[in-house]
């Protein structure tokens, strides 16, 4: 029984340590890339490390390439939009969850099919309103939309939390004489936590990485973001390898801070739930 036990222990340990190395190998030939001088990244055959390493490629991203302040246009953007966005699902998700109502049934229904349209059908209506409320070109603009195609799946997480809270413990305060938005501040909210955590993280994540809308709504260099500024190191020119591995991993940081420090509640929001009846 325990040479079974040591085996299996052993297999599972195998084959977390195969998918992380299988996860981690790409983002470690990215960070080589980044530190390789140019003639070390088109040789051939492929060198897997340099004799040489240089963080040059880093100096010229946050000195010439000016990409400290499109880092500062995304954190900007990002962090609006997700505060927000999570903000706007911790009450449309609340209210599904608990008031009951003519065609709920059917607004889930709708809500879940607006995730089944790709967002590229939208961006033509779009950029056309935008253009005529003069939001082209404008953190804001992108900001607004960002909340807009969050706020759907954002809702669907956040009333699946809210379903995992007994309706009991609510029931207790309003009894005791607490009015529904104390009931929900006081009672709910603390015990929903561990869910708000997971929805503030998957929408930093997308508003982040995402380039299609960036692209097409911002056309200053000025207010570029990340993905943009990213993209923008492809040209026809050629492809800048090394500043453009500097880019990417400098970009990863915030999404792994996000997650380092919210992976306990994201964990426990998305397994668990807060509390059972």
């Amino acid at each position: 029984m325990r040479v079974k036990k040591a085996i299996s222990k052993t297999l599972k340990g195998l084959a977390l340590g195969l998918y992380l190395a299988f996860a981690l190998a790409p983002i470690l030939w990215i960070f080589i890339t980044s530190i390789k001088p140019p003639e070390d990244i088109y040789t051939f055959p492929i060198k897997y490390w340099t004799q040489k390493p240089s963080f040059e490629a880093y100096r010229y991203l946050f000195g010439f390439a000016n990409f400290s302040r499109y880092f500062g246009n995304s954190l900007f953007v990002t962090f609006f939009a997700s505060i927000v966005s999570t903000f706007f699902a911790l009450f449309s998700g609340y209210a599904l969850s608990r008031f009951p109502f003519k065609g709920k049934g059917i607004l889930m229904i709708f809500l879940f099919f607006t995730q089944m349209i790709p967002a590229y059908l939208l961006m033509i209506p779009q950029f056309q309103m935008f253009s005529s409320l003069k939001l082209t070109n404008n953190l804001f603009g992108i900001i607004i939309i960002y909340i807009g195609l969050g706020a759907t799946f954002s809702t669907i997480m956040a009333k699946g939390f809210f379903d995992r809270i007994p309706v009991s413990m609510e029931e207790a305060a309003l009894i005791d004489g607490c009015n529904r938005v104390g009931v929900l501040f006081r009672i709910t909210v603390p015990l929903l936590l561990p869910g708000l955590a997971a929805i503030f993280s998957f929408s930093f994540v997308n508003n982040w990485n995402e380039l299609f809308t960036a692209a097409l709504f911002l056309d200053s260099d000025s207010k570029m973001t990340v993905p943009v500024a990213l993209y923008s190191f492809i040209s026809k020119a050629g492809i800048q390898w090394n500043v453009l591995g500097a880019g990417i991993i400098v970009a990863l940081v915030p999404t792994m801070i996000v997650f380092f420090f919210a992976q306990k509640y994201i964990v426990a929001g998305l397994t668990q739930g807060a509390v059972k009846e």
